[in-house]
C-alpha cells in the first residue's frame, strides 16, 4: 500500500565507537547500536544521541531535515526534540528514547539507552474541570498535550465513537486493505488513560450546551460542567439524495466500524461501486483491489482530484488505478442504486453488489451552533483557536482559522487536526503556542505516496520539477505570485523543505 520502509540501521555501530570529527556541525549522523537505529546531533549543549525510528511510524529520522535542535520525519513531518526527545508536534504522540553518549580518546561511544524521564507532577488549574467534545485526532492531542502541559484538574472527553481514539487515516488505507495489524490502530491502550486520569466517555452523545452557565447535556441527561470547552466533533460522511443509496449494502467510510463493516461484507467475488473520486474514495478503491474486488470508480471530476491537485498528478493517479484493474465512470453522478445498478446521469448502468460512499464529508457544526459560538462554514477560532467564547475552543474538521496571509481557512487533516489540538490545550491553560503550521497530509494509492503542504483552494499557476508520470516531482501552486502550497512524489526530504519554505 505504501513505499515507505522501516528505519532500518544504517552506518556504523557506535558501541564500537565513531570519531567525534566525523559527526557533522549540522544535520544528524546515522549509525545503530545491537541493530536499533540511533541518530547523533551536535547542539550547543554537547552531543546527544537518540533513537533512529520516529514514533509514529517508525521513519527513518536521518532521512529527516534538521533545524536547528529540532528533527523532523520525512514520512509524515512528526517533529522532536534532539535534546529531550520529545515529540514536539503530531503525528507523533511519543518520543524517542535517549541514548548515554561518552568520548573516549577522540571517539563518541554510546552502549546504553538512558532511562525515559519521568513526567513532572501535574501542578496547573487543580480545581478546574476541562471537557474535550470528540474522540478523533484533535480530541486525543488535546488531552495528551494538556496533561504534558501539567494541566492537573478534571479532564474529561467525550466521544460518540464505540473506540477509544484510534488511527484514522488507516481506516481508507491499510487497515481496509487488510494489511494493517488491528492491534496497533489505537493510539494509546486502556493504561494510558488511567495514568493521564483522562475520564473517556465512549459511546456517548451530547446534546447540548449551555455556554452562559458553562454547563453541557448529555443524550441521557446527565449534565457536566466545564471551565474550559473544547469542540472536536470532526465531520460525517455525505450520503446522497439519490434513491437507493440508504440500502445495508451501501457503505460509508469514516470511522473503524465502517471499514469492520466493509471487510464483512465485501468479499473477492464482488463489485464495488465507489461513489465519489475524492481521497477517501480512491484510497478505498485500492485497498478493495489488494482484497480482490472488482472495483468502479464514479466521479464527477474528469480527471481525479484534478481540484486538490492539478491535472498531472490527478492524471497519474488514475493511471495507477487503471493499471492496478480500477474502472472509472468521469464526468458523472449517480443517479440511483436498485437490483444491484447503479445508473449514471448519462442512462449507462454500473453493476454493482456493494456500493462504498466517497463524496465527502461536512462538519458537525451542531453542538458549536447550540453554544451560540461565530461560524462562518465553521468555527471561528484565532491562533490558539479560541472561539467567539473565550471559555470554548474549536479544532480540527471544524475549525475555521487564520491560514498563512489571515485568510480564514477549513482543512480536513489528520495531521492538522492532532497540532490543533495541542496548540488549543496551550490556549486553554492561558500558554501562548500559536499555531502557524502549513497543512500537511498524504495520501497512498498502491505504491505511490502523494505528501501535500500548506494549502490551495484554488491558483493561478502550477510549476513541475521533476516528472509526475515517472512518479519523481515536485509540484507548486502559486497565486498572486508567492508559492501557497507543495506537492511531492517521491520526494520527502523537499516536502519537509517546503514546509519550512511556507512557514516562512
Amino acid at each position: 500500500m505504501s513505499t515507505d520502509s522501516d528505519a532500518s540501521p544504517v552506518g556504523p555501530d557506535f558501541s564500537q565507537g565513531v570519531y567525534a570529527s566525523t559527526l557533522p556541525e549540522d544535520g544528524v549522523f546515522a549509525g545503530h547500536v545491537n541493530g536499533e537505529a540511533i541518530i547523533v546531533a551536535r547542539t550547543n549543549d554537547g552531543i546527544v544521541a537518540l533513537g533512529g525510528a520516529c514514533s509514529h511510524y517508525s521513519g527513518p529520522l536521518h532521512e529527516g531535515l534538521r533545524v536547528g535542535d529540532t528533527i523532523s520525519c520525512p514520512w509524515h513531518h512528526a517533529c522532536f526534540d534532539l535534546k529531550t526527545g520529545r515529540a514536539l508536534k503530531a503525528p507523533a504522540l511519543a518520543p524517542v528514547a535517549r541514548w548515554k553518549v561518552e568520548e573516549e580518546g577522540g571517539k563518541v561511544f554510546i552502549r546504553e539507552a538512558l532511562p525515559e524521564e519521568a513526567p513532572s507532577a501535574p501542578a496547573l488549574m487543580a480545581d478546574k474541570h476541562f471537557v474535550i467534545v470528540g474522540g478523533g485526532a484533535s480530541g486525543f492531542a488535546a488531552a495528551q498535550r494538556l496533561r504534558e502541559h501539567g494541566f492537573a484538574g478534571k479532564l474529561t472527553m467525550i466521544s460518540s465513537d464505540a473506540d477509544a481514539p484510534y488511527d484514522r487515516p488507516n481506516v481508507s488505507k491499510d487497515y481496509l486493505a487488510g494489511t494493517a495489524d488491528p492491534a496497533w490502530m489505537p493510539l494509546k491502550d486502556d493504561a494510558f488513560y488511567k495514568d493521564l486520569n483522562i475520564s473517556l466517555k465512549l459511546g456517548t452523545v451530547v446534546r447540548g450546551i449551555d455556554a452562559p452557565s458553562r454547563t453541557i447535556t448529555l443524550a441521557s441527561g446527565d449534565t457536566l460542567s466545564y471551565d474550559k470547552l473544547l469542540l472536536a466533533t470532526g465531520a460525517e460522511p455525505i450520503r446522497p439524495s439519490a434513491p437507493g443509496f440508504d440500502q445495508p449494502h451501501v457503505h460509508t467510510l469514516r470511522s473503524m466500524k465502517d471499514a469492520e463493516r466493509v471487510i464483512a461484507d465485501v468479499t473477492a467475488s464482488d463489485v464495488v461501486a465507489v461513489i465519489g473520486s475524492s481521497f477517501i474514495g480512491l484510497e478505498a478503491a485500492a485497498s478493495l483491489r489488494h482484497r480482490g474486488a472488482k472495483v468502479h470508480v464514479i466521479g464527477s471530476e474528469l480527471i481525479p482530484l484534478r481540484s486538490k491537485f492539478g491535472p498531472s498528478i490527478g492524471t497519474m493517479i488514475k493511471a495507477l488505478h487503471e493499471a492496478n484493474g480500477v474502472v472509472f465512470h468521469l464526468g458523472r453522478r449517480a443517479e440511483s442504486y436498485a437490483d444491484g445498478l447503479v445508473q449514471l446521469d448519462d442512462g449507462t448502468l454500473v453493476r454493482a453488489t456493494r456500493v462504498v460512499l466517497g463524496i465527502g464529508v461536512k462538519p458537525r457544526l451542531q453542538l458549536a451552533e447550540a453554544a451560540g459560538v461565530r461560524i462562518e462554514g465553521g468555527v471561528v477560532v484565532d491562533t490558539s483557536m479560541r472561539s467567539s467564547d473565550p471559555n470554548i475552543f474549536a479544532t480540527g474538521d471544524i475549525a475555521r482559522y487564520p491560514g498563512a496571509h489571515g485568510e480564514l481557512a477549513r482543512v480536513e487533516h489528520w495531521v492538522l487536526a492532532e497540532r490543533h489540538g495541542q496548540v488549543a490545550a496551550a490556549g486553554m491553560l492561558g500558554i501562548d503556542d500559536p499555531f502557524e503550521e502549513p497543512p500537511f497530509f498524504w495520501s497512498v494509492h498502491y505504491d505511490t505516496t502523494i505528501r501535500y503542504v500548506g494549502h490551495a483552494e484554488d491558483w493561478d499557476a502550477i510549476r513541475e520539477e521533476g516528472s509526475v508520470a515517472d512518479k519523481d516531482a515536485e509540484v507548486r501552486y502559486e497565486k498572486d505570485g508567492r508559492v501557497i502550497a507543495v506537492a511531492t512524489v517521491n520526494r520527502d526530504m523537499d516536502s519537509l523543505k517546503a514546509a519550512e519554505m511556507l512557514k516562512r
